[in-house]
């Protein structure tokens, strides 16, 4: 920290990490820009790195993921808000009017993979996790009960009442045929919704649009589910209002029914998943519980977290890791054995359980959305990077010029990543941003 901030080029180091909004692994940059007059040949401007603090720029590593960086996560989280909102009440390009087209929240769970601590709460009042008067031991002779009201941090949560009847395989196998199962889901909803309107599907696609976003999130317990707005439009997307029996009530029985009809298979094992009999169907409305800014708030939060909350890693395991060695719990631990052991069948190699253990077996994107949903990440950002641009020019840090007369001719090349523990310190102080938590070999 002393040795940074002793530097004579300080200022311009704090400018560049005030600039990437406190990143906590920035990617170092080195290179130059150059703008030529495109008649004359003539050199107009030229940025280069040579004259940066170490030689580099630094910009931001845009990851969406909280446990790596914060402040990246944080920007995807709010253009993630921005994004379903926008699907819910308009702006961002998409017309106010959506606002009064029938819309649900609807939840998909997993099913159950074994009995684990759970904490269960009625009228404000914690219960017992798992009381039994009369309860059985299993066939490993463990009682499947337990008394203890568990506090929301209970490291216990989410693990196993007996880890040896507690099925590992049947848990990464569901994440990893997750994707598959929304893939069915949505189908098989259009599909019942045309029917119940009397319709095929093809008739409906000319008259109503069904536009989705939807974010999956893990349990405790290792499995994903998945959280969705559903939305009706007509046929022209949110632009246009669905036909009068297009109705939310016939949306909601669609999704019952598609929820529990829909099944995927991993074919090579013959084992068959659907989704878990717990399912969730809201209507989105202007006051209440499920606000638009609600949903929206809900759904951004989980964009940007993966399986922490089970207690595994956030980077690939390699097949060569001593998987004793590694810092997980052992519910976490168990998972990923058994995205290894099963990743290693050659029959099983579409699933890419060995890549994917340390997402325990999940290997969807965490947010997606239909095309006529709303508008789009790449179009936040895009925005955002064009406001910057107009920024330094107005203040004089660009030239203004005609993109038909200059000719930009840019190279950058990779020159490393990521903070010393002091600059860390220092990039928390300038932005407000906190520090990585304690783990041994970081502050």
């Amino acid at each position: 920290m002393i040795h940074r901030l002793n530097q004579p080029d300080y200022d311009r180091w704090a400018c560049q990490i005030k600039r990437t909004g406190g990143c906590r692994q920035p990617i170092h940059l080195h290179g130059k820009v150059d703008h030529y007059d495109r008649a004359t040949g003539r050199l107009l401007h030229r940025y280069t790195t040579r004259t940066e603090p170490n030689g580099v720029l630094r910009v931001p590593c845009k990851t969406r993921r909280v446990s790596r960086c914060p402040a990246c996560a944080e920007v995807y989280r709010a253009d993630t808000y921005q994004l379903v909102r926008a699907g819910l009440v308009g702006g961002k390009g998409v017309p106010e009017t959506v606002s009064a087209h029938p819309c649900l929240f609807v939840t998909l769970t997993a099913p159950s993979f074994g009995a684990v601590h759970a904490r269960r709460e009625k009228n404000g009042k914690v219960l017992p996790c798992h009381a039994r008067r009369d309860a059985e031991s299993c066939p490993h002779g463990r009682v499947m009960s337990c008394t203890d009201r568990h506090g929301a941090d209970d490291q216990r949560l989410g693990e196993p009442l007996c880890p040896d009847c507690y099925d590992y395989e049947g848990s990464v196998l569901f994440n990893a045929i997750s994707p598959e199962l929304w893939r069915r889901f949505t189908l098989a909803l259009r599909r019942r919704f045309a029917r119940l309107n009397g319709l095929t599907v093809k008739a409906l696609r000319e008259q109503v649009t069904i536009s989705f976003a939807k974010v999956a999130e893990y349990q405790r317990r290792g499995v994903v589910h998945f959280h969705a707005v559903i939305r009706l439009d007509g046929p022209d997307g949110p632009s246009s209002p669905p036909p009068a029996w297009a109705t939310a009530d016939a949306l909601t029985l669609a999704a019952q029914h598609a929820a529990a009809a829909v099944t995927a298979e991993v074919k090579p094992l013959s084992r068959g998943f659907r989704w878990g009999t717990q399912l969730d169907v809201r209507r989105i409305t202007m006051d209440g519980d499920s606000t638009e800014q609600a949903v929206a708030a809900y759904i951004a939060k989980y964009a940007t977290k993966a399986a922490e909350c089970v207690g595994t890693l956030d980077r690939r395991i390699q097949p060569l890791d001593n998987l004793d060695a590694l810092p997980v719990r052992e519910h976490a631990r168990r998972l990923i054995a058994a995205c290894m052991s099963l990743g290693a069948d050659p029959e099983l190699a579409d699933l890419r359980l060995i890549q994917w253990a340390h997402m325990l077996g999940f290997r969807g994107h965490f947010s997606t959305k239909s095309r006529r949903y709303s508008t789009t990440l790449g179009e936040l950002r895009a925005a955002r990077e064009e406001h910057m641009r107009a920024e330094e020019i107005t203040t004089g840090r660009l030239p203004l010029f005609d993109e038909d007369t200059v000719l930009v001719v840019a190279h950058w090349e990779y020159a490393g990543q990521g903070l010393t523990i002091g600059e860390q310190v220092l990039a928390a102080a300038l932005t407000g941003t906190r520090l990585p938590s304690t783990d041994g070999d970081r502050l």
